[in-house]
């Protein structure tokens, strides 16, 4: 008996890409290279440096680091028209809307990056939940009222 192969479900492929998923898979990449940046840095200067607390640098530094594999994964999915990379998405900018909040609480050089942190996170969601975006990435919106069966 020889096993025939399966061929891969066809993909939303056909039409070209939307700008709108092309930006937001760029800002989420962009969120997760941030985290690998910080994180790394946290990590050499918790290991090669003099922090405060060596061993709070290097736990923090390894956080980031797994914590960019979901905008990165996320952002990914999104080039690749994959259904379920809206969720993990879509997590990530509300979960960076509290650190934002916390970074233009504070009364140092952090606001900027609050302030950008805020905005990414804001343009990210707008672009993800758009009907564009979502047609792209074959997820059907909430049924027109035409769509209904008749009784």
């Amino acid at each position: 008996m020889t096993s025939e192969q399966t061929p891969a479900p066809q993909a939303p492929e056909d039409e070209p890409r939307p700008g709108r998923l092309t930006l937001a898979a760029a800002l989420a990449g962009l969120e997760g290279l941030a985290l690998v940046v910080i994180g790394a840095y946290l990590l050499v200067m918790g290991l090669a440096g003099s922090p405060d607390d060596r061993q709070q640098a290097v736990t923090a530094g390894i956080t980031l680091l797994v914590l960019a594999l979901l905008p990165l994964l996320a952002a990914r999915g999104l080039l690749l028209r994959r259904r379920w990379s809206r969720g993990p998405a879509v997590i990530t900018q509300i979960l960076a809307l509290p650190v934002a909040w916390n970074l233009l609480q504070a009364d140092s050089l952090l606001i900027p990056g609050g302030i950008a942190l805020a905005v990414v996170a804001i343009a990210t969601l707008v672009l993800l939940v758009n009907p564009t975006t979502t047609k792209a990435l074959g997820i059907r919106g909430p049924a027109d009222p035409g769509d209904a069966p008749r009784t």
